[in-house]
């Protein structure tokens, strides 16, 4: 079995915006030690929730840079460096790598929609040009295209290739990679609605949008699970159930950096094309934190 990269909640962090629009890096510092404080097992930089997609390329780097300086070896660091450029990723993975990241997280080529052969020399090409670990990202709701069991079972013989994040909503797919390829990539929950189900199937633990507004909790939820305690983990699970459906109301992030400007963390608001929702969700939204003790 390959070396694990963490086990239990990794937080999907968002990027906070100033006023202007631009990284709010004094914020996001902030946000890191709070995460960690309440027990977040790693933290991953730059993903979907950490609004990758639109931030400039010095921007990108700039976030892994701090994000590496901040935590400072207290977890690990996962840097979201996928592209459905090739030559990009591997380009971004390897200053990732240059700046310090402990892994990375590698999207699936979005729009472009690679055949499953494009899928392995993509993932392929990236992995022979770092020396860290790669975190495979399945989101086929956001990219258009799935991961099938069998690419998995082929991108998983590469050293460095040690993981997936199922975001594909689809747990028999998830319990089939598991009895398939468990043995030589771990699999990390990518819904926050899923966490129990896919642990209790083995899975290490879950990248997290729900973290960032409940560390503790989500970290505990993964706790107990790792310690065969599903009872006390599916307690919490479905305590939140509400909450971890109201930060998706709307695409991801806008929901949870609403949740985190109403709970006082001024994070800013999104990046265009993305922006605020309409009053009605930002009504239902805070019902369920307050709802949650979240907010009074």
């Amino acid at each position: 079995m390959k070396n694990t990269i963490f086990t239990g909640a990794g937080v999907a962090i968002v990027t906070p915006m100033n006023a202007d629009g631009s990284v709010n890096y004094d914020c996001l510092g902030r946000l890191i030690d709070e995460q960690i404080e309440n027990g977040t097992d790693a933290i991953i930089i730059c993903g979907t929730t950490g609004e990758s997609s639109t931030l400039t390329d010095e921007e990108h780097v700039g976030c892994i840079k701090y994000c590496v300086e901040r935590v400072n070896h207290r977890v690990p660091v996962v840097a979201g460096t996928g592209s459905n450029d090739t030559a990009y990723a591997v380009k971004l993975s390897k200053e990732a790598e240059a700046l310090g990241a402990d892994a990375l997280l590698c999207v699936t080529p979005y729009y472009n929609k690679a055949s499953q052969k494009g899928l392995v020399a993509h993932f392929t090409a990236i992995a022979d040009a770092v020396n860290i670990p790669i975190i495979l990202y399945n989101v086929p709701s956001r990219t258009g295209v799935n991961i099938s069991v069998e690419t998995y079972k082929t991108l998983a013989q590469h050293k460095n290739i040690v993981a997936a994040k199922e975001a594909s909503g689809n747990l028999s797919a998830v319990a089939k990679l598991i009895a398939e390829c468990g043995d030589v990539l771990d699999v990390y929950s990518g819904n926050d609605d899923q966490i129990i189900p896919i642990m209790a199937l083995g899975g290490k633990g879950v990248i997290s949008v729900l973290s960032n507004i409940l560390p503790k909790e989500t970290h505990d939820m993964c706790q107990y699970c790792l310690d065969n305690n599903v009872a006390e983990a599916a307690k919490l699970q479905l305590k939140y159930l509400d909450v971890a459906n109201a930060i998706f109301i709307d695409v991801n992030p806008i929901p949870v950096k609403e949740a985190m400007n109403l709970m006082g963390k001024d994070v800013g608001e999104c990046r265009l094309p993305l922006c605020r929702m309409e009053q009605d969700k930002i009504d239902k939204l805070a019902a369920s934190l307050k709802n949650a003790g979240l907010i009074g």
